[in-house]
């Protein structure tokens, strides 16, 4: 993520004074991680009108030396950072210089990140609606739910963000034909473990328009940490209008978080009957966690189970139903996002569901 150049006067940024573009890399997206954008000097003379007035100051171990020669003031919160695979500056220097502390990464990483996090001003609560969406089986098809109901929200001009939650989904990006699109993933915010700064967090990210997506990748599946989840839904709800988690049938402790925070979940169930047995099993586990859980049920119906009759075994109230729609699998293949068109079910279902949450009048609903 590129530092930020156009810095208000009211908001100080912490500054980074390193020439070493690897260190740069790893210091931008651990800032990141905290929440926080930084400013970036490569010298002691670029940085020298910054230094006093940043509420922190790391000094990469190439800087170090130059620093001490060009004899800026003391200063509390100073930290002399280098990369293992670097020349230590060891702590005569550190402590010529005045710095409180030695960071060497990766192993201090963490602690960077909180100190990052330090620097991140407290911010007006927004209300933003939180949704989270589980599959009652799988392959309910709640992720394609949950991305028609990021893309509609975002056509109707709210500024949404899409939270994928299951590491073993394969990626929403995958469900929105986002793949190739540049920003960061799951992988590289699983640090964060306290505020996050929303604007930071929205540049950072996979975007078009009014959605974000925060998604998996289709590397080594990696469990998602509560407190990045935690960190992640504050800063959606000070910075956006609408949040859509898509949930793992297998509810860790980050899908719990989710579930408690949403205002309200839907559970996607296929119109069968082992479908409706698994979806129970699902209720089981989900149902302490929420206060308004209700259920979906798509088509085709099999059986002839009726969407009441799916609704009455799970004990739950009938929040619409989606009949078969072919088209969808075909544009998924083709890196189409659900519900992008406006019209069909799917797009019809999402508009009325966004509109009951908001209050809104969204385009196309009933």
């Amino acid at each position: 993520m590129p530092p930020r150049t156009d810095v208000r006067p009211h908001r100080r940024l912490p500054l980074v004074v390193t020439a070493d573009v690897d260190l740069l890399d790893d210091l931008l997206r651990l800032a990141a991680a905290g929440g926080t954008e930084v400013e970036v000097a490569a010298d002691p003379a670029a940085a020298r009108s910054r230094w006093s007035p940043a509420p922190l100051v790391l000094v990469g171990g190439d800087q170090a030396q130059p620093c001490l020669r060009a004899r800026l003031p003391r200063r509390a919160r100073l930290v002399l950072v280098a990369r293992t695979d670097t020349a230590d500056p060891g702590w005569e220097v550190a402590e010529l210089i005045g710095a409180e502390h030695v960071a060497t990464l990766p192993a201090a990483e963490p602690w960077l990140v909180d100190r990052f996090a330090e620097c991140v001003p407290q911010q007006t609560t927004a209300d933003a609606r939180v949704v989270a969406v589980l599959g009652g089986r799988g392959g309910a098809g709640a992720s394609v739910f949950a991305g028609g109901l990021a893309v509609t929200a975002a056509r109707a001009r709210l500024r949404t963000l899409l939270v994928d939650a299951d590491p073993l989904g394969g990626g929403l990006d995958l469900v929105l034909g986002w793949e190739q699109l540049e920003g960061l993933r799951w992988p590289s915010l699983t640090d964060a473990d306290g505020r996050v700064d929303p604007p930071t967090l929205v540049r950072a990210l996979p975007s078009r328009g009014d959605l974000v997506v925060l998604s998996g990748d289709r590397g080594d599946p990696l469990p998602l940490p509560a407190p990045a989840m935690a960190a992640t839904l504050d800063a959606a709800r000070r910075g956006r209008d609408m949040v859509v988690v898509d949930l793992p049938r297998q509810l860790d402790d980050a899908a719990v978080l989710a579930l408690q925070a949403a205002d309200r979940v839907f559970l996607v169930v296929p119109a069968e009957l082992r479908a409706t047995a698994a979806a129970a099993q699902v209720v089981a586990a989900a149902g302490p966690h929420c206060t308004d859980l209700a259920v979906i049920v798509r088509g085709p119906a099999p059986g002839r189970l009726k969407a009441g009759e799916v609704a009455r075994a799970l004990g739950l109230p009938l929040a619409g139903t989606l009949r078969p729609e072919p088209g969808i699998s075909r544009g998924l293949e083709r890196g189409e996002a659900p519900a992008a068109t406006g019209r069909g079910p799917l797009a019809a279902l999402c508009q009325r569901i966004v509109a009951d949450l908001t209050g809104l009048s969204v385009e196309g609903a009933a």
